[in-house]
C-alpha cells in the first residue's frame, strides 16, 4: 500500500501507543524503535470498515528478510483491529527505525507457525502467557515482499 501524501494515518488511541508512535515520528524513528528494550515498528494498516489508514506500534521480529508480528492483543478473546484490518487488506507500510517500506501480511500456515513462533517468544516471551490464557489461536503475522519506499 503507498500512502498517499494527503491523507491522513490515524495513530492508535491509546495513549501511551499514541505516545510511542509519536516519539518514533518525529525523530525519524532514532527514537522509539526500541521500547522497553524491545524492538518495535510502526505498522499502517486500511481500517476494513473506514477505509482509513489506521497505525500502532507493536513488538517484531525477524525471519531472513521477513518481518513477524504476534496478534496477541494482550491474551484477549478477540483478535487486535490491526489484524482485522490486515486481514481484510493485506497491503501495509511499516517503519521500522528509520526505514519505511511496503509489504504484504499475511497469517503464518500452521506448518510454519511453530518455528516462527519461537523466533517471537525469544523476543517475547509473554507470548506464550498470552496463548496460555487465550482461548483464541494467536495469529502470528509474515511481513513479506518489502519494498522501499522513496519520497
Amino acid at each position: 500500500m503507498t500512502v498517499p501524501e494527503k491523507q491522513e494515518i490515524h495513530d492508535s488511541p491509546t495513549d501511551w501507543v499514541a505516545e510511542h508512535i509519536r516519539t518514533y515520528v518525529e525523530s525519524g524513528g532514532r527514537k522509539g524503535h526500541l521500547y522497553q528494550g524491545l524492538p518495535t515498528l510502526l505498522l499502517t494498516t486500511r481500517g476494513r470498515k473506514s477505509g482509513l489508514l489506521r497505525r500502532t506500534a507493536l513488538i517484531y521480529g525477524e525471519d531472513g528478510d521477513h518481518y513477524l508480528l504476534v496478534a496477541s492483543n494482550g491474551g484477549a478473546s478477540e483478535h487486535p483491529a490491526w489484524y482485522l484490518n490486515l486481514s481484510a487488506h493485506p497491503e501495509v507500510t511499516a517503519q521500522v527505525g528509520a526505514d519505511i517500506f511496503a509489504a504484504r501480511g499475511r497469517t503464518a500456515t500452521p506448518d510454519e507457525k511453530d518455528a516462527l513462533w519461537q523466533v517471537m517468544t525469544s523476543v517475547f516471551p509473554l507470548y506464550d502467557s498470552y496463548q496460555a490464557a487465550s482461548e483464541r489461536d494467536i495469529p502470528l503475522v509474515v511481513l513479506e515482499g518489502v519494498t522501499p519506499l522513496r519520497e
